[in-house]
């Protein structure tokens, strides 16, 4: 006959992590991370292959990209180079890049969130089903009825 292995037992955390990982918050947070990632890629293509060349070309051809400032070193034609050297630079147009695509995230966040919040008025509008009255609240309309009727036979 075959002998059974000992059933190990799992610490007492482990279901509460399960639980709590389980709860629809967490995966819904989960959810939004991964397409918020998603959503990351595009706004960066956005403000890299699409805003900042056409508002380089606005304010005179200036690619942002190459908008630095060689703290320490020669002074290079582009950050590549300026980079692949080794020199030390301040990076200005690659941080007007992050805050443009800040900008852009931020509104349309924006937009998301008065999107929610306005589907989620219309539903709080529907009139809602009264709740269902307590077992005391029953209890005490039984014991009022109960005296209504006794007061009515009495002469």
């Amino acid at each position: 006959m075959a002998e059974k292995a000992p059933k190990l037992h799992a610490p007492g955390w482990v279901s509460e992590f399960r639980a709590f990982i389980m709860r629809g918050n967490v995966v819904d947070l989960a959810v939004g991370v991964i397409i918020g990632a998603a959503f990351t890629g595009i706004v960066n293509s956005l403000v890299k292959d699409v805003f900042t060349p056409a508002i380089g070309l606005l304010i005179g051809g200036i690619d942002f990209t190459n908008l630095f400032v060689t703290l320490k070193g020669d002074h290079y034609a582009t950050l590549a180079e300026a980079q692949k050297a080794g020199a030390v630079t301040l990076n200005l147009g690659l941080f007007l890049n992050a805050v443009i695509q800040f900008l852009i995230i931020a509104f349309v966040i924006f937009w998301v969130v008065k999107l929610l919040t306005r589907m989620h008025v219309r539903d709080d509008q529907k009139p809602a089903a009264p709740p269902a009255p307590t077992k005391t609240e029953v209890l005490l309309t039984e014991i009022r009825d109960i005296m209504a009727t006794r007061t009515e036979t009495r002469p």
